[in-house]
Formats: C-alpha cells, sequence, structure tokens
C-alpha cells in the first residue's frame, strides 16, 4: 500500500489475546513497499508478525529480551553512578515491546525512536501494534524519527549530534537480527568500526550502548572492546527453541 496514512482505512481485524497461539493460516493486514523492499503485518492466531522482503523478522509471541534492552540499560547507568532525567534512544520500533519498557519507566525523561519503515510507524499509530506499545507514541517524552539509525547516528559528524542535540545516556539498539545475521545487507554497516563510533558519539560520557542479538557472539564483544567501550557485558534470555537472545551492553567511557 502506498496511500497517506492519514488516507488509508485499512481493515484491521481486531488484535485477537485469547485465540490460538500462532495456529491457523497467517491473516495478512497490511502490505507496503517502501524504500527497502517489502514489509508485511500478519496475524497468526494471536501473534502479530512483521516480515520484511519475505523473510520472518519478528512477532509478539514474547518480548522478554526486547524489554530487558531497556531495562538493563537503565540498570548499567545506575551502577554507573545513575542520571537524574536519563534520556534513551531506541534504534527500531520494531513491534513495541521496547518503546512500552521505556514509557512504562518514569524516570526517562526523554525517549526517542528512530525507525526507517513507515509503515510499521502506521501501525503503531492507527493499527494493531499500538496495543503492544502500549499508546506510548502519545506519551509526551516520545519522539518517533523516520530516519535510518546509523544515517541519524552519524548525521552529526565529528562534532557531534546533528543539530546541536544532546547526547543520549542510553542507546538501546534492535536492529534486524543482531551483529552476525542481518536480513538487510546494509543493517550490518551498525556493527562496523564505523557504526560503533557513531553509537559512541552520540552517547554522553558514562552512556550505555545495549544491543539486541538473536544469538551470542563473541566477536561483537571484542569490537565493543575495540571501539573503546568498557564494562562489555551480556545478558541472555533463554527461548523454547535453540540458542537464547542475547543484549549486549557496554559503556562509553566518562
Amino acid at each position: 500500500m502506498t496511500a497517506d496514512r492519514h488516507d488509508r482505512q485499512p481493515p484491521y481485524p481486531p488484535y485477537e489475546t485469547t485465540a490460538g497461539h500462532g495456529t491457523g493460516t497467517p491473516l495478512v493486514l497490511d502490505r507496503r513497499d517502501g524504500p527497502h523492499g517489502e514489509v508485511v503485518l500478519r496475524r497468526h492466531g494471536r501473534l502479530l508478525q512483521i516480515i520484511a522482503n519475505g523473510c520472518f523478522l519478528m512477532d509478539t509471541s514474547d518480548g522478554r529480551s526486547e524489554r530487558l534492552l531497556v531495562r538493563a540499560a537503565l540498570e548499567e547507568l545506575d551502577a554507573g553512578g545513575g542520571r537524574p532525567s536519563p534520556s534513551v534512544l531506541i534504534g527500531g520500533l520494531g513491534v513495541g515491546f521496547s518503546l512500552a519498557q521505556a514509557a512504562a519507566e518514569p524516570r526517562w525523561a526523554r525517549i526517542t525512536v528512530v525507525e526507517r519503515e513507515e509503515a510499521v510507524i502506521d501501525w503503531h499509530r492507527d493499527g494493531p501494534l499500538g496495543e503492544i506499545s502500549s499508546g506510548a507514541l502519545a506519551d509526551p517524552r516520545v519522539r518517533i524519527v523516520r530516519a535510518d539509525l546509523l544515517a541519524h547516528l552519524a548525521g552529526g559528524g565529528s562534532g557531534g549530534p546533528p543539530g546541536g542535540e544532546e547526547p543520549y545516556d542510553a542507546l538501546c539498539l534492535d536492529i534486524d537480527n543482531g551483529p552476525d545475521w542481518t536480513v538487510t545487507e546494509d543493517n550490518g554497516s551498525l556493527y562496523t568500526p564505523a557504526g560503533l563510533a557513531a553509537c559512541a558519539r552520540r552517547l554522553a560520557p558514562g552512556g550505555v550502548l545495549a544491543v539486541w542479538s538473536a544469538q551470542p557472539s563473541h566477536a561483537f564483544g571484542e569490537a565493543l572492546r575495540n571501539a573503546g567501550f568498557t564494562r562489555v557485558r551480556t545478558e541472555e534470555v533463554p527461548v523454547a527453541r535453540g540458542v537464547p537472545d542475547v543484549v549486549h551492553l557496554a559503556t562509553r567511557p566518562a
């Protein structure tokens, strides 16, 4: 679909909370062609799913690791001395678990979400994903930026953030499947030395970088250390099948 969000009235079926857990035939709720390919929102039983370029990307079945991404970043800030009114940038809106976690924490004074797919933003503003993000887009602390994350991070050049914007106390990044496997090839640039340097520039001294990954990555931990981050560690969340989800945590030196 290419119609403007305000002109489109999609017949979204209601988000089911009692139907089967991913049973039956998936129902396509919306399909869009964007600058980065096709994105699809489906309902499968009680689950909502996002498909990117024919590849399953995420669904609403769990959300523990996505919430941990934000919660662990704040805990790491506290362990480093804390901030009176911390700010967070969430990279990737997705199905909204991370944003919901941030909005539920009154200590976050400024919450910026960078999402490059207009369709995903629409699905939260006036579609069924709004139930997952719990109406957080209406929170006055929340600002949604439609942009490529790395371009947004690097926009300030070596002199600092774009437009003189204050740096963030935490960056919570959930882009693609993490550093070792990306559905969209150019997403991998976020995890390169140049991408990590851009992250460091957007962090205040002592700020925390939290990165979600669909699998453990020793190499990414080393990349964080090589980029100058300290207190590099991981937290794992077991999943029903396969390797655990992982949150990588690292701190910009004060």
